[in-house]
Order: C-alpha cells, then structure tokens, then sequence
C-alpha cells in the first residue's frame, strides 16, 4: 500500500510506516473482494506490498515495496525492495499481480501498470477515483487542503482502467465498522480523526503540516462536543455504508484463462 518509487514517496512511508500495522487492520470484506479477483492464481506478486495486507493465504506470493521500513513488517519471506516502474522480474513470471492503494504514489502510473502487465497474466489494482461525489466530509468541512493534495496524486479511475486494459470495474463501499484505518475509513465515526496515530498512518494527513491539520482537527473537536456535527450528519449515521469512490480494477485473464 506504499509507494512505488524512488523521489521521496518511500521516505514518506519510511517515517508514517513505523507502527502502520496497528492502525492499517485489513477489513475481511473488502479481502474477500479481492481474493475473488485473484481466486485461481497460484503465485502473485504484490507491488507496493506495504505490511502485506490482503494477499492471498493459498498463493505463492512475493512482495514488493520501495520503503524498508514497510518490508520489514511484511509477514512474508519473499520480499523484494523495488519500484513499479522497474520491476526485477521477466516477463509473464505470475499469474497475478495486486496493486492495492498504491499506484497514486506511483512518479510515473503508466510505466507502472505497463510493468504490472509484463509480468503478470492477471491485474488487480485497488484505488481511488478523484471524480466521485460526495467526497468525505472531513474534506468539504475541515480540510480542503486534502482536495488538492489527493486530485494532484491520484488519477482517474477511468484512466487507470484504459491504461490497465480493466475488463471489470467494481465498486467498494466503505463499511461503518472498516478496519482498515485510510482516510475516508471514519466517515461514521468521526471522533476518531482526532487520533493522532490514526491520522498518521494516512499519507494525506501526513503530507500536511501540523499548522494546517491542528487547527482543523480542533473544529472537528468543538463540533463533536456540542453536537453541531452529530446534527449536521445525522444521515450518515444511520447509513450501513458510503461509496466514496473506491473502485477494484481487474484485467487480463481469469482464473479461467479468458480475457
């Protein structure tokens, strides 16, 4: 879930990714989702692999992340430091390849995929759409700075799957109870944002400084103490999921062998 690249992206995650996994719980149902789209294949190889979320228990997976601070929390034994867009590997090596929460970190997305379909017969690449509505509360009402900074780094679903060659686009929406602790993973339960150790192990949050994310997170504070947000969102909290956007991309082959 890390960056793939040389250019201060895995520094990034050199610093965030220091405890990443208590925060970072991969949620079962977003999993099953994507070991339905991995279902038959027997070796993977996970590219911005991060502490390993999601992969498959039945496959032979390699992991591949450009921090070491991140690989040194993978699980697994097959472990590779490297970027996307070179990937040390010949062409067609596995059946699989998974990308998930990555690929907007990646300097240059094309190249990346290019590399994920060189050596894979098969392309699972979770991600964020920029153009979706509605956005995360957080963002409209307290950090809009976040807007810009995710639109400048992430890249339209539609783009991505053309690029990917995606014979599927599935929707995922964020369950109230996801465990996995990203940024729009709260939206029904707002008062953890003011966790610092949740926000930390967001990479938006942070690439922001703590002049911006302070004062914002103290609004978010006082709305929650006198029940302005609670009013504001009562929607919301009788909602068992949101879309927000999150989309599974799948291409090439099917465990059937069929485009």
């Amino acid at each position: 879930m890390t960056a793939s690249a040389a250019g201060g992206s895995p520094a990034t995650y050199d610093v965030i990714g220091v405890g990443y996994r208590r925060v970072r719980q991969p949620d079962p149902r977003l999993a099953a989702m994507i070991h339905e789209a991995l279902a038959g294949a027997r070796t993977v190889v996970n590219v911005g692999a991060g502490a390993g979320s999601y992969e498959p228990a039945d496959a032979e997976v390699i992991a591949v992340d450009p921090s070491q601070v991140m690989l040194d929390q993978h699980p697994g034994h097959r472990k590779t430091l490297a970027g996307a867009e070179e990937l040390p590997f010949g062409d067609d090596s596995f059946e699989a390849a998974m990308a998930v929460l990555t690929v907007h970190h990646w300097p240059d997305l094309h190249r990346g995929l290019s590399e994920l379909r060189r050596v894979s017969r098969r392309q699972v690449v979770f991600t964020w759409d920029p153009q979706h509505l509605p956005e995360l509360w957080l963002i409209e009402e307290y950090l809009p700075e976040i807007r810009q900074l995710d639109h400048a780094r992430f890249t339209s679903v539609s783009e991505v799957a053309e690029a990917l060659d995606a014979h599927t686009v599935l929707p995922f929406p964020i369950p109230h109870d996801f465990t996995d602790g990203f940024q729009v993973a709260h939206w029904r339960r707002p008062e953890l944002y003011l966790d610092p150790v949740i926000r930390q192990a967001s990479s938006s949050f942070a690439a922001l400084p703590p002049s911006v994310v302070e004062p914002a997170i103290a609004r978010l504070r006082a709305d929650l103490a006198s029940g302005v947000w609670q009013r504001r969102h009562a929607d919301l909290l009788g909602r068992d999921s949101m879309d927000y956007g999150y989309r599974l991309l799948v291409a090439g082959e099917t465990d059937r062998g069929h485009r």
